[in-house]
């Protein structure tokens, strides 16, 4: 029987690795050079972390990767993590709560099952958390985080939807729904949707306008918004903390000029998000999100500690980085030739060209020549380098290492040695 890859997986040719690695690099770095640390957490986490707080939708629920994992004559559930934000809330109440202020990042695999096995199921994503601030300015942040890592990954026109969990929740517990009448409906938001809330007949006049003005905020500026609040504070009082909260936000973001949509019904996410939701899209497709959690880590019997993250989607970023963002010049990048009696010399060239930056292998059998600039010759007597540039075409025999080094060094500073 032929060896068959799991059903929902996959896996990543060289090729794919440099895209991951590509956006892995420069996520990395751009969460350091906003004063981010990187943290890891475990692939296996127990599933009551999921499950006692509220913190999934029933839906998410459903296609976590359970099992029992045996100690001694008992079990403990536990799960393949299907999501990142909640370790990291974990690991925060562990080890981190004297801190207060928090910022963190990780890149992580996460699990969900897919039924058909079209989709994903392990999937890879990198997020920051912000944690130990509340407010606007902490949203904004992340937000322009998120979007300065797709700009170093080439990325153009992405499209930034803004949603409000406290909007939605304000609204459904004024609607005179039950208490779980209020949770269906919002899990069914989250999961994707959007025409739930259309649905709803308040059969108030006052209520059915105030509705119908919310779900009319789709690509609405902060001007709408602020118009809007003479209505809610006749109707709705109790959404005015959430309407000032999401004016403030989207009212920061127009000041920096950035663009986004306003979308209430694009909320789709998790549950333990109680503030501003953002979601990104490159064309129909979501290549990250997150939003406010302030009330997670108390529910995870963590402190009063407000938070915020995201997540930004490598397997689908992957599929949309271009492959001119990836290309290397070739002038780094040196094939050795060495025959039986020159191998020791030409594994300690390699090596000291490896240490001066450069791309060094010895060449195999086989081997072509077409992903290199430069061939170098080793040889065990004179002239014991013959240095070859197959762009330009020239040939040099050189005595030593250090002018080997030094004509590389001229040909990189050639403008056109970048292939």
């Amino acid at each position: 029987m032929r060896a068959q890859r799991c059903k929902g997986t996959r896996d990543l040719s060289p090729e794919e690795m440099i895209k991951f690695r590509f956006i892995e690099e420069a996520f990395r770095d751009c969460c350091h050079k906003w004063g981010y640390e990187e943290v890891k957490t475990p692939t296996l986490e127990y599933l009551h972390l999921f499950t006692s707080t509220g913190t999934l939708t029933p839906g998410m629920l459903g296609k976590v990767y359970s099992f029992l994992d045996w100690d001694g004559w008992s079990g403990e559930r536990v799960v393949l993590r299907p999501d990142g934000t909640i370790p990291v809330a974990r690991l925060y109440i562990d080890n981190m709560e004297d801190r207060g202020l928090a910022k963190l990042f990780y890149v992580t695999n996460i699990f969900m099952f897919e039924e058909t096995g079209k989709e994903t199921r392990e999937r890879w994503q990198g997020g920051a958390e912000l944690i130990g601030v509340s407010s606007p300015l902490a949203d904004i942040e992340l937000v322009i985080l998120a979007l300065e890592v797709l700009k170093r990954v080439g990325l153009e026109g992405i499209e930034l939807k803004l949603s409000h969990v406290g909007l939605i929740r304000g609204l459904l517990l004024e609607l005179g729904l039950s208490p779980e009448e209020q949770a269906k409906i919002f899990d069914q938001i989250l999961d994707g949707d959007v025409e739930v809330l259309a649905r709803i007949k308040p059969g108030k006049p006052e209520l059915d306008e105030a509705l119908s003005l919310l779900l009319d905020l789709k690509g609405k500026s902060s001007g709408f918004l602020k118009n809007s609040k003479g209505l809610f504070a006749r109707s709705l009082p109790e959404l005015e903390p959430s309407l000032d909260n999401f004016i403030s936000i989207v009212d920061l973001l127009e000041a920096l000029g950035y663009n986004y949509q306003i979308d209430l019904t694009s909320g789709k996410g998790f549950e333990y998000y109680t503030g501003v939701i953002f979601q990104l899209f490159m064309g129909e497709e979501k290549i990250g999100g997150g939003g406010r959690y302030d009330t997670l880590i108390p529910l995870m019997g963590g402190r009063n500690v407000p938070a915020s993250g995201f997540a930004l989607y490598f397997n689908r970023l992957m599929n949309l980085v271009k492959p001119a963002t990836l290309a290397k010049p070739l002038a780094q990048r040196i094939l050795i030739k060495a025959g039986p009696e020159a191998i020791k010399q030409g594994f300690n060239m390699a090596s000291y060209l490896r240490e001066a930056g450069y791309v060094a292998e010895l060449q195999l059998e086989g081997q072509e020549l077409a992903n290199f600039r430069w061939m170098l010759e080793v040889r065990s007597k004179a002239p014991l380098f013959v240095l070859t540039d197959q762009i330009k075409h020239g040939k040099f025999e050189l005595k030593t290492a250090s002018e080997v080094l030094a004509l590389l060094g001229e040909g990189n500073d050639d403008k056109d040695s970048v292939a």
